[in-house]
């Protein structure tokens, strides 16, 4: 009976240890934060240790947070406003690299890098015409001004995502779709918009962060509280001359939480998503 011999791989042991070191580096701040949300403000001038439980954990932070400190608004607020925007935003960059890619429009390649300019130019050269523009039309302090704002902002990348993923789908597709009938609306939603699933988690993901995280934009366009989203929310943990970490660090625990559940539904498409587009 021939032995067979199993050759150890050092290279995979390698790799393997190094992604495992990597998650810990990546876990230390979240577990410092949460060992912070658990302790009290004498915690903090009695000595205990950024890594050290304290003796009495402070669970009811997590509480005080949400309603005393008003997380539950703030998360409601960041909700509606990227349950809004991030499918309008999806419809609309997809819409233009559709256009784009499978029709036949003009000059398509100045167009997107005419589209693409908007990753380049920076953020606070449009904050003051915006809030002027909004201050005039009364949009200030509202929904509207956030997710037409965060939609404006989000195309480039948006078109950059699905423009490359729509390259590499086949363009015979179209010719078999037109022959059966198809118009461009119908090719678009039933045949290139499904097979765009990993492109849109992609897109979802990326545009559900950077909307919930956004805090210069909305610092400008938002002042009333009742209408502030987390980041600017979690300013009010801070007082005129002391802070209150175990809180603070609580309330940005709980700001985590939509962040990782959106990643966790979508994060098998994410990969696949941006392979395509870096390949388009």
């Amino acid at each position: 009976m021939q032995q067979v011999q199993y050759k150890f791989n050092w290279k995979r042991l390698v790799f393997y240890v190094s992604i495992t070191l990597l998650a810990l580096v990546w876990l230390v701040p979240i577990f410092t934060v949460f060992l912070t949300s658990i302790k009290s403000t004498t915690d903090f001038y009695s000595g205990v240790g950024l890594f050290e439980w304290p003796d009495i954990p402070q669970w009811g932070n997590f509480k005080n947070a949400w309603i005393g400190g008003r997380m539950s608004m703030y998360m409601r607020n960041g909700l509606i406003v990227c349950l809004c925007k991030v499918p309008l935003g999806i419809f609309f960059s997809s819409m233009l690299a559709f256009a784009l890619t499978r029709l036949n429009v003009k000059r398509n390649r100045a167009i997107f890098i005419y589209v693409l300019i908007g990753m380049m130019l920076p953020l606070q050269v449009v904050l003051i015409p915006v809030n002027i523009a909004y201050s005039r039309l009364g949009l200030t302090n509202t929904y509207i001004s956030l997710i037409y704002a965060y939609i404006g902002f989000g195309i480039p990348l948006g078109t950059l995502i699905f423009r490359g993923f729509f390259n590499g789908i086949p363009k015979e597709l179209d010719q078999a779709a037109l022959i059966d009938g198809c118009n461009s609306w119908r090719l678009y939603s039933t045949i290139i918009l499904p097979l765009a699933k990993p492109a849109i988690a992609t897109v979802f993901i990326i545009d559900f962060l950077h909307t919930w995280n956004e805090f210069m934009v909305q610092s400008v366009l938002i002042t009333r509280d009742s209408m502030k989203t987390v980041p600017n929310g979690l300013l009010s943990f801070f007082g005129e001359f002391s802070v209150d970490y175990g809180l603070l660090n609580a309330g940005v625990l709980l700001s985590i939480v939509p962040v990782l559940v959106t990643y966790l539904l979508f994060q098998r498409y994410f990969v696949y998503g941006m392979s395509g587009a870096v390949k388009g």
